[in-house]
């Protein structure tokens, strides 16, 4: 053979290419990694793992798009693979699935664009992924795979759908309860005698306002420019679509809500249970942003504008009210002409109140939530004409209207406390308001004083109040109970949270289970109508709208289905014409739950047996919260997924579908692969792999380029593909890479010439074993000498550990160390060939299992014990003493991890004999294990 010719035998991209195809139609055609369940048609009592301890494992599930995965995708989901591998051999019943979140914008809005039904493209592009996240070797129990477009699946998000439409919040036992509960308790008499004298419309009223998913005419999210409403958290800081970058606006739509707001305390208080990252927990405390303080009530002549507050304690120092200028309010309270003496600087130049009002109006609503909320200095506002009374102290107080208090936060109107609140201070300022101070403030202080002090200027001794010299804690509760007493309001706690918007004027996604009759209310379908299947069409985009025009109105896709929309049903008072909803569920509806669906795919009478249920995510002791052992996926779906999925379960929970109270009781947020790219002098991106660096700079061809790092897109030209990669060095090569890059909740660069040190690894651990000239196997049943034992159960200890702690690159690491070991040997020892194949198969699976097969064995590895170091390797032969004389080290000396203090304190003197030059010691002081201290 010539120098240039490669080794017939040696581990190319092409052999590596080889093997895996053949070991990925192994483990398909043998089911290798079917979890069994514990009843129904996934259960299998000869299974290797029947019976064993379960571990369930999960991974965000991807939104499969048509270009497929780049190298950032699957770092998760190779991290899981490498761990579920590992935990399986180490005796677990491991399930570990994989499905695909598949409603939603991005396929309509590529049908609206090409004129293909989203259907179809959802259906290509699932297939795509597939074929990609298998020809990486991911160990997915293929039977549990499913789309949350495929009407077998959401059949069971329909009917989670009307769990919740047919269930109420219970504040006296904090859950959810059936609708049915509700009704009794009117029927009886229980709530009062009024029901008996409603008419049966009426009293469907009174039911549906307490459902926990109800209709409801308030101020959403419209965006025109994707025709259709968003929820709170899918609008951005400053008033965009998060998909798309179109205006967002406040309009008053009658939308489906879901009452999350009623779990507000137990989203909160159960994050405790849970193992999630710190960050996360807090982003989720501060997004449902639970408040406590009170509501207080300020007479104005045609009723009252109510307030909350966490400060109550600051009542007396209220000077005057503000209400947002969408308030409901506002309009009933404006009276036909200002009144006397109000100031020029109140009514902003307008002759009347109404036209001042309507006017500020105007302007507000040009201004996004960003702008309106910005730490502006300079406050906007207008004077509505009206006052309002103090109940403290019956002071009347202006109202205004301005644009930094927002209608969907709180009640919409606040009582501003200028000498305590900055942004109430500034409005004063330039407004000419009074300010009062209620807390005692340093001399000379002129300002807004917010912190804490001793409480002044806060007594009415005919009203029976005085909170003068009191802290601000005593001062709070000795208010909330006067206004109690008083009738003037109530202590409550208040949410930043908002109830979930729960309807999209789209066409894919979830058609709603729900008809309307002659009224106008809602009806539930019943079970056994579910799927209401999503009806065919060609004419699936949303009317044009113009994106900056916030008077369009929605007209949905499915409303031009009239033969779809008007249906003949009964119901069980005969034969009648409905109307069925015609929007559709969100995208957030399909992956609320399907961490559930995984546990029995294909049951068909059940939303999952409760058998398989307990077993996979049911808790395991008292306060354990239960669900999925490990979940991992990105940060960014802390307040979005992950909120509304512990809503949906905890509902699921009450009603006693599931016996875990959490979806998820492990979180980890893997990083993100970044890379470079480049952009030349007109600021246009170039290929980055035809970028070459010279001297430090970066050329593409002659041209110098600019190198910018950050996401990898398409559009930035450095986007690499895992199929790239895998043709390129293999799958094991690249799951290698990825996972000794670096730690997986770190973000790192992507540096394909970096690939070829993980391949130049595998190489070596294949030539330990095969000779690349004759194929042949030459390890020896010789035993390991000591010192190479040692050092392969240490690696087993450690790679153990690194692997239960999803650590894989130090684990990798480790893998090196132990292979440059074994390297230099004439023959390498069956003793440590096989731990060392054994512990590459999480990371390098196709070579592991082809490794395992040309040492002898049968079948896969994928149950064979995971290696367990033996604890007297562990004991090191020596122990090293570092000798330090006056803080410095000056010798050392090695010893048996047996010798006696006495004995080291010898040696060790000895050892710096020389140095000590006969002077005596004043102190010698033994650390056992870790040094000698000599003072001289």
């Amino acid at each position: 053979m010539s120098e240039t010719e490669t080794p017939p035998f040696r581990y190319t991209a092409a052999m590596a290419g080889e093997i895996e195809q053949r070991w990925q139609d192994f483990w398909a055609q043998n089911g290798t990694f079917h979890a069994p369940n514990p009843s129904g048609e996934l259960a299998d009592p000869g299974h290797p793992r029947a019976g064993a301890p379960k571990l369930h494992v999960q991974d965000m599930f991807p939104y499969p798009s048509g270009a497929g995965l780049h190298v950032g995708h699957p770092l998760g989901y190779i991290g899981t693979d490498c761990y579920t591998r590992f935990q399986r051999m180490a005796g677990f019943n491991v399930l570990h699935p994989m499905g695909f979140d598949a409603f939603g914008l991005p396929a309509e809005q590529y049908a609206v664009q090409t004129g293909t039904h989203p259907a179809v493209t959802t259906a290509a592009n699932v297939e795509r992924y597939r074929q990609q996240l298998r020809r990486l070797g991911l160990a997915y129990d293929d039977r549990r795979s499913f789309s949350t477009t495929d009407p077998e699946y959401y059949r069971w998000t329909q009917w989670i759908f009307l769990q919740v439409f047919n269930s109420w919040f219970d504040p006296s036992v904090n859950k959810a309860r059936p609708i049915k509960d509700l009704i009794a308790s009117y029927e009886s008499g229980e709530r009062g005698s009024e029901w008996a004298g409603l008419s049966a419309t009426e009293r469907r009223k009174v039911i549906d306002d307490h459902r926990l998913a109800y209709m409801s005419e308030a101020p959403v999210n419209w965006c025109p420019g994707l025709g259709t409403v968003l929820s709170n958290e899918e609008v951005t800081p400053d008033g965009r679509s998060d998909r798309g970058n179109f205006p967002v606006f406040k309009r008053n739509l009658k939308q489906w809500m879901m009452r999350i707001t009623a779990y507000g305390d137990r989203l909160i208080e159960d994050l405790d249970a849970l193992d999630w990252p710190d960050a996360v927990k807090l982003m989720q405390r501060n997004w449902i942003g639970r408040s406590k303080g009170a509501h207080v009530d300020f007479p104005v002549e045609t009723g009252k504008i109510t307030v909350f507050t966490t400060r109550p304690d600051t009542l007396f120092g209220a000077t005057y009210m503000v209400l947002a200028p969408e308030h409901e309010l506002v309009d009933g309270i404006v009276p036909a002409a200002w009144p006397a003496a109000t100031r020029e600087v109140w009514t902003g130049g307008h002759a009347t109140p109404a036209e001042a009002v309507t006017a500020y109006r105007a302007a507000a609503a040009a201004k996004t939530e960003e702008e309106r909320t910005a730490d502006a200095k300079v406050k906007t506002g207008v004077f509505t004409g009206a006052y309002a009374t103090n109940p403290v102290n019956g002071e009347r107080v202006p109202v205004f209207i301005a644009d930094y208090v927002l209608a969907g936060y709180g009640t919409g109107a606040i009582m501003a406390v200028p000498g305590h609140d900055v942004r109430d201070f500034d409005f004063a300022t330039a407004f000419a308001l009074p300010v009062v101070r209620t807390i005692e403030t340093p001399d000379g202080f002129d300002g807004a004083w917010t912190g804490d002090g001793v409480v002044i200027n806060s007594a009415d001794p005919e009203k029976g109040i005085s909170l003068d010299g009191m802290g601000k804690d005593d001062a709070k509760a000795a208010m909330i109970a006067w206004l109690e007493e008083d009738g003037s309001g109530t202590g409550a706690t208040t949410y930043r949270l908002r109830d979930w918007l729960f309807s999209r004027q789209r066409y894919w996604g979830e058609p709603f289970p729900i008809v309307y009759d002659e009224t106008g209310l809602p009806i539930a379908l019943p079970d056994s109508m579910l799927p209401i299947v999503l009806p065919d069409t060609d004419d699936f985009s949303p009317r044009t709208f113009d994106p900056d025009d916030a008077d369009t109105d929605p007209e949905t896709p499915l409303s031009r289905k009239k033969d779809w929309v008007q249906v003949e049903l009964d119901l069980g008072d005969g034969l009648k014409t409905y109307t069925r909803e015609t929007n559709t569920m969100p995208q957030w509806a399909g992956s609320c739950w399907y961490e559930l669906r995984y546990l029995d795919p294909h049951n068909d009478t059940k939303l999952v047996d409760p058998a398989n249920e307990a077993y996979w995510m049911g808790p395991r002791s008292e306060g354990d919260a239960g669900g999925v052992d490990l979940y991992v996926g990105g940060v960014e779906h802390a307040v979005l997924h992950l909120l509304y999925s512990r809503f949906w379960h905890k509902v699921l929970f009450d009603l006693g579908h599931v016996s875990s109270f959490e979806p998820f009781k492990k979180l980890f947020n893997q990083g993100m692969i970044q890379a470079y790219a480049y952009q030349d002098d007109r600021g246009f991106y170039v290929p980055a792999e035809a970028v070459v660096e010279r001297d430090g700079a970066y050329f593409h061809g002659d041209q110098e380029v600019a190198r910018t790092y950050g996401k990898m897109g398409k559009s930035l030209k450095n986007v690499v593909t895992p199929d790239e990669m895998c043709d390129q060095y293999g799958a094991d090569t690249f799951r290698v890479y990825e996972m000794a890059m670096g730690p997986l909740d770190v973000s790192r660069p992507w540096e394909t010439r970096a690939v070829i040190g993980s391949q130049r690894f595998l190489q070596r651990t294949w030539r330990l074993v095969v000779d690349e000239e004759t194929g042949a196997v030459k390890v020896t049943d010789e035993p390991l000498d000591p010192r190479t034992r040692k050092v392969l159960h240490k690696v087993i200890a450690g790679v153990r550990e690194d692997l239960a702690e999803l650590r894989f690159n130090t684990a990798i690491a480790k893998l090196i160390e132990l292979t440059n070991t074994l390297t230099p040997l004439p023959a390498v020892s069956r003793e440590a060939i096989e731990p060392l194949v054994l512990m590459m198969s999480p990371f390098a699976p196709h070579m592991a299992e082809e490794l395992w097969g040309k040492l002898g064995h049968q079948g896969s590895l994928a149950y064979t014990a995971f290696p367990v170091a033996d604890p007297a390797q562990l004991v090191a032969d020596t122990i090293t003493y570092p000798v330090q004389i006056n803080g410095k080290v000056r010798g050392r000396v090695e010893v048996t991890p047996d010798t006696s203090e006495t004995d080291v304190r010898e040696a060790a003197l000895a050892a710096v004999a020389e140095i000590l030059a006969g002077k005596e010691p004043k102190k010698v002081i033994v650390v056992k294990g870790r040094l000698v201290s000599v003072v001289v």
